[in-house]
């Protein structure tokens, strides 16, 4: 717009009947504008340009038809269906179907870094049906037909089929598609056929580079922006009437009048003449001038030092580069609660098994020896790289021959981030490696009870005396087994790259060894070897209790299969559990039988045991220091997993000697105590989604042959999908007792701020597994509605399930979150957490962030149904009204309302998902809106990522007030993308949050600088620069305008045209820049410990609309005094035109750079170079125009006129009047 005003501008100069000065002059502002836009785009688009040639010209090899062998080709020249052949290390330059990988079972590990930031592998699947040869893949005699959907943007869903000459048609999904950026890791060559490929990949989709809003200080500009035109509109009217009533009136002229014209038409003419003259009224390089501004202020919070965090050598990042201002007007903030409120580092604390709670109190003073280590170091500076990820790194590449740089074509700053990695605090990947999630203590009496495993002693299936139940025992190797395999962490060392199951494992211990084993829990997975029992022998009802699902404890000392799905925090899984299983457990414990005959010598141990308390104890000692010392030989290994809590979780487990060694797309492999190493193998991964909130693998017990289904998830859904089995009365008893021991451990947990994870298991029969997965591979090759299809086989899959347990996992709070929310909050910003997890975790982390204050009043909102909702919130309503009135009265008290903290005491809405969903609807939308204003601060729990969008939105566009969302995760991206203002936090959950904000910080802290201290400075700075702007041209332009009254209203000027046009455009443009860059009303010391200050930008009270009005007003009187205290003091002299516009020029020359010297709140030595120079440029120019420009400015000789009035004692005497006289009033 700009742009074209100034081209209309200067046409319009070329028109000879409105022509006001030189055609050439007018095209000077144009060239300018342009120019400047133009190197600063030149400048961008040469660094694009340098990036862009290194990606397109990297070399990659492509399969070629006419030679029959791999070329090198260049990533540019690469077409959907080529076949590409990557090696280890290589990044892939294009979507691409994965057909064949040198592995033999298909797989290709890929690291995701340059897409997500997250720098753990993932495996990629060959398309099925294809052969998993030892030799590559014969491309010539590929004749298939594939067809997919069109190119779009979701990184996790892909469809299509492939189509053999034989007809028969196989799904494609996501696990096949091998994504642009990523890199091959750990597998030595793979073949795919290009899919998508440039700008129709999904990288290249995603990628839409930096972030452009409009701020709502330049949507106020803009209404200011109508009134200067409507201003010179008017200006212009009055001077075209008043030249057509000047010509009317007009009789004998002394000087050359065109008298044929008439009065109108004349009139019409000067209208369009005055507005070439008046054309600076319209402040449209401002826009030029803010921009320019905003890169400047982005250069400082850049480079601030507050905001960089020297232990993961991260900087703020700021992505969109013109809401800069909008930081200093935040009212409403709304944040995510794991990873940004906390640390999203996962350290296992404590669990539940069979109803039994066990503290680890070690490992919680363990925990605190840590905190207390991580804060005497955080003094410390070290830039020393990361030795779990340089491990990590390393293991990648040992086995691979070919290297290649790494390429970000998503994030520039991935070259920074790579670098200078904390000794003391890892990077991202840290919560996957870090000490404090390895090295779990194990709690004592769980030790001791899994030395029953270990041990010669039998135990007493009753569990009296201390002695742990068979049942017990199965309920803790199950869920310890299902902690090592229910995720999707891939196992990797410096020596190995990647842990598979060996075809030919021995176990530790022999098969009649582990058959004593489970002998001893009166079970018997091995019966089922046997030859078949005779009926009615005593041993036919362990034979008939292990055919019928026994295998809980069996299943703990088989599955390797460590696969845990890249589950959020606060996930849900749900396990199925067979119920007549259990009923014979039970039956077994109180049965008795045959099964709970003792030897004698069993009977003996177990006597030695009892009166022999030292040495039970003395094994749990032993037991304990051979788990440390087993912990000290896996030191090596490295779990890669998707989450942190999934780390965490395969840490604990490995703390037990549950160990995961290896997985493999089909197969796992486990050390089990007592057991060694063992093959699971792995029938099926049922991968989180936010729909179920949970996640299950199916295996296959390697002794017994059963299904077993493993599943975990938070408790709300767990606990759901777990049923009562039938059966037994005594059996019912017991299992209720553990669901109602569970359910209190669980309350306790979150109580005390832990993060909560059920797990559960399901034993399937062979018939009703054969029934589901006929579904579910129907569903996988589903090519229409396959996501549908494959929600429905999981949901089918994941019933009555056998609750085992839970566990509690520590996610500390950030350094300096309680300070951070206090000083946002004394400055009017309305903080709401909306989070994922259950309400009694949410209120103990409220709690510790000081969001809830001790007298503060908690009103929970949790209903089942609408019409409860509404009365519910109708009686909230009238709760928090009466509280207020209350509160008023002690404020008229003298009270105040304040406790001894010192801070104001409030009402903290939490509200529940189920509850949000009600209140969110239309008509309840207006309840829950004045409710949750009138309250200090709102708690959603159990919240969905689609919930934390739409509650942002609602309070934006209701209330319409400044909105701020900040989150570290993918569940974020919504919400920070519907807010005015998004901010990423770069955490442990990849790079999703980031690359939707418009800026990314490191740590939650780093809120209260950028807020308080920069988004104060920039909305100040830019609210007054455009104040300044507006005044500066209205000041200049009615001097002008004076001008006509005396001149005929001809649209004549009494300056020469470049003094003119270069006035507002060289001479007073830079001073403004400066003004804009570096001024601080008020040092960040002061902001920092004043938050109460931030208020003014919330409040509009520096760019209120009538500051528009009192700065022009203002303009008016500065132009007056300027224009007649010359004018009087020249009057019934001869003085020309150009010398009496010559003292004019220079008094508003000062006028206007005193003006911002007086506005200024800080003066450097930048400053005053800056206005030094400013004078000095414009007084060297008009001296030397004076000097030796004759024919410059036709018709007027501006020769000698500057270098006669400098010499003029008179000159300075009205300049210096002038300047004071307009001045004086500030």
């Amino acid at each position: 717009a700009a742009n074209l005003y100034f081209l209309f501008l200067a046409l319009l100069n070329w028109v000879p009947v409105v022509e006001a000065f030189q055609k050439e002059i007018t095209m000077i502002p144009l060239l300018v504008v342009l120019t400047v836009i133009a190197i600063k785009d030149a400048l961008e688009d040469y660094r694009r340009h340098l990036f862009d040639k290194k990606v397109n010209n990297s070399v990659v090899r492509v399969f070629c038809g006419k030679q029959k062998a791999y070329i090198d080709q260049c990533w540019k020249d690469v077409r959907v269906g080529d076949f590409v052949r990557l090696s280890c290390n290589e990044i892939i330059p294009a979507d691409m179907l994965l057909l064949y990988s040198s592995d033999p079972r298909g797989i290709c590990y890929i690291e995701t870094a340059n897409l997500d930031g997250e720098t753990n592998l993932k495996q990629r699947q060959v398309v099925s049906d294809l052969p998993l040869q030892g030799v590559e893949l014969t491309l010539e005699s590929f004749h298939s037909r594939i067809e997919c959907e069109n190119p779009n943007d979701d990184f996790s869903r892909f469809r299509g089929y492939m189509e053999h000459p034989s007809g028969v048609r196989v799904g494609l999904h996501n696990n096949n598609l091998l994504l642009r950026s990523c890199t091959i890791r750990n597998t030595e060559t793979v073949v795919g056929i290009v899919v998508y490929a440039g700008h129709e990949t999904k990288a290249m989709m995603n990628n839409s580079g930096p972030r452009y809003k409009r701020s709502q200080l330049e949507k106020r500009l803009n209404t200011d922006v109508l009134w200067c035109v409507l201003l010179l509109i008017i200006m212009c009217l009055t001077a075209a009437i008043g030249h057509s009533l000047w010509l009317k009136n007009l009789k004998d002229p002394v000087f050359q009048v065109d008298g044929k014209m008439s009065p109108t038409l004349a009139g019409f003419y000067v209208f369009w003449t005055m507005i070439i003259v008046l054309q600076v009224l319209i402040p449209i390089s401002l826009y030029v001038s803010i921009e320019i501004v905003k890169l400047g202020q982005i250069y400082f919070i850049h480079n601030d030092l507050v905001l960089y965090n020297e232990q993961l050598d991260s900087r703020i990042q700021c992505r969109a580069l013109n809401i800069t201002e909008d930081l200093g007007q935040i009212q409403y903030l709304f944040s995510d609660k794991t990873g940004t409120l906390t640390e999203n580092k996962m350290v296992f604390r404590r669990c539940s098994i069979y109803g039994v709670e066990y503290p680890h109190e070690e490992n919680a003073q363990r925990l605190e020896v840590y905190e207390a280590e991580k804060n005497k170091a955080a003094g410390r500076s070290v830039t020393l790289k990361s030795g779990c990820s340089g491990k990590s790194l390393s293991c990648r590449s040992l086995s691979c021959n070919h290297s290649s740089v790494s390429l970000h074509t998503l994030t520039a700053e991935s070259d920074e981030e790579e670098d200078h990695l904390s000794n003391h605090i890892q990077p991202r990947t840290s919560a996957f490696c870090s000490r404090e999630a390895k090295e779990v203590v194990p709690d004592p009496e769980l030790v001791r009870k899994l030395n029953w495993l270990c041990s010669s002693v039998l135990p007493l299936s009753d569990g009296s005396s201390g002695t742990p139940s068979s049942l017990e025992l199965i309920y803790i190797t199950d869920f310890f087994l299902a902690l090592a395999i229910c995720n999707s962490v891939v196992v990797s060392s410096p020596s190995q790259p990647r842990h598979v199951v060996r075809e030919a494992q021995t176990p530790l211990k022999s098969l009649e060894e582990i058959k004593l084993i489970f002998q001893r829990l009166s079970v018997s997975p091995f019966s089922a070897l046997s030859s078949p029992p005779i009926k009615g022998s005593p041993h036919n009802f362990t034979s008939r209790l292990f055919a019928r699902g026994k295998t809980s404890s069996f299943t703990f000392s088989t599955s390797p299969n460590s696969t845990t799905d890249g589950s959020e925090p606060g996930q849900e899984s749900n396990l199925e559990t067979s119920k007549q299983r259990r009923k014979l457990d039970l039956s077994s414990r109180v049965e008795g039988g045959d099964a709970r005959q003792l030897d004698t010598e069993t009977e003996d141990d177990i006597k030695d045991t009892k009166t022999n308390p030292h040495g039970a104890r003395q094994d749990v000692e032993d037991q304990t220091r051979e788990v440390d010392s087993e912990s000290d030989t896996d030191d090596e290994r490295l779990y890669e997993a998707e989450s942190p809590d999934e780390a965490a979780l395969v840490h604990a487990a490995q703390a037990y000697r549950c160990t995961l060694r290896g997985r493999s797309a089909e197969s796992l492999l486990v050390d089990l105590p007592g057991i060694g190493s063992l093959a699971v193998q792995l029938l099926h991964i049922l991968p989180f989604d936010s729909n179920r909130k949970r996640m299950s693998v199916v295996v296959r017990h390697p002794l017994s042959g059963q299904v077993v289904v493993y599943t975990k998830g938070a408790d709300s859904v767990i606990m759901d999908l777990t049923k009562t089995p039938k059966g037994a009365e005594q059996a019912q008893e017991l299992y209720s007792h553990i669901r109602e021991q569970t359910q209190k451990h669980l309350d306790s947990y979150a109580r005390d701020g832990l993060r909560t994870l059920c797990i559960a298991k399901k034993v399937l029969e062979e018939e009703e597994y054969e029934v589901w997965l006929k579904r579910q591979l129907l569903a996988e090759r589903s090519i229409e509605n396959r996501e549908e299809l494959l929600l429905e086989s999981a949901q089918r899959l994941e019933t009555n399930l056998t609750l085992l347990g839970t566990t509690g996992i520590v996610d500390r709070l950030q350094e300096e979150v309680p300070e951070t929310i206090e000083a946002l909050q004394r400055a009017g910003i309305k903080v709401w957490v909306l989070t994922g997890d259950k309400k009694e975790t949410a209120i103990n982390i409220a709690h510790s962030c000081k969001l809830l204050r001790p007298n503060d009043q908690l009103l929970t909102a949790n209903c089942g149904s609408k019409d409860t909702c509404a009365a519910l919130l109708e009686e909230l309503k009238l709760e928090v009204l009466r509280g207020e009135d209350s509160l008023t009265e002690l404020s008229a008290a003298g009270n105040h309302g304040e406790s001894s903290s010192g801070s104001v005491a409030g009402f903290i809405l939490v509200i529940d998902g189920d509850t949000l969903d009600w209140a969110l609807q239309e008509e309840l939308k207006s309840d829950f809106l004045e409710l949750s204003r009138r309250c200090k601060a709102v708690i959603c729990c159990r919240s969905t990522p689609l919930q934390k969008s739409q509650v942002v939105r609602l309070i934006r566009d209701q209330l319409g007030v400044m909105t701020l969302a900040v989150g570290d995760g993918a569940n974020d991206v919504s919400m920070i993308q519907v807010a005015d203002v998004g901010i990423g936090i770069s955490g442990q959950e990849g790079m999703q949050a980031v690359m939707s904000s418009d800026f990314a910080i490191s740590r939650f802290k780093h809120l209260s600088k950028l807020l308080l201290v920069h988004g104060h400075w920039c909305y100040s700075r830019l609210a007054n620069m455009i104040l300044y702007f507006i005044y500066k041209n209205v000041m200049y332009v009615n001097l002008l305008f004076w001008y006509q009254f005396f001149c005929g209203f001809s649209g004549s000027v009494m300056t020469n045209s470049w003094v003119l046009i270069f006035f507002n455009l060289l001479f007073t443009s830079i001073p403004p820049l400066i003004y804009g860059v570096l001024d601080q009303d008020t040092p960040a010391d002061t902001l920092m410990e004043l938050p109460e200050l931030y208020q003014a930008g919330q409040t509009s009270k520096v760019y209120a609309p009538y500051m528009f009005w009192i700065t022009v007003l203002d303009a008016f009187y500065q132009s007056f005094v300027c224009f007649f205290v010359p004018y009087f003091a020249f009057a019934g002299s001869d003085v020309g035109e150009l010398s009496f516009g010559s003292p004019i020029n220079v008094s508003a020359l000062l006028i206007i750079l005193l003006h911002q010297v007086i506005e200024s709140h800080t003066l450097t030595w930048i400053h005053v170079l800056v206005l030094v120079l400013s004078g000095g440029f414009y007084f060297g120019f008009v001296l030397l125009f004076s000097l030796f420009c004759v024919t410059c400015s036709p018709p007027t000789n501006p020769l000698g006129v500057e270098t006669f009035q400098m010499s003029q004692p008179l000159f300075y005497v009205i300049c210096a009047l002038t300047t004071v006289m307009a001045l004086l009033p500030r």
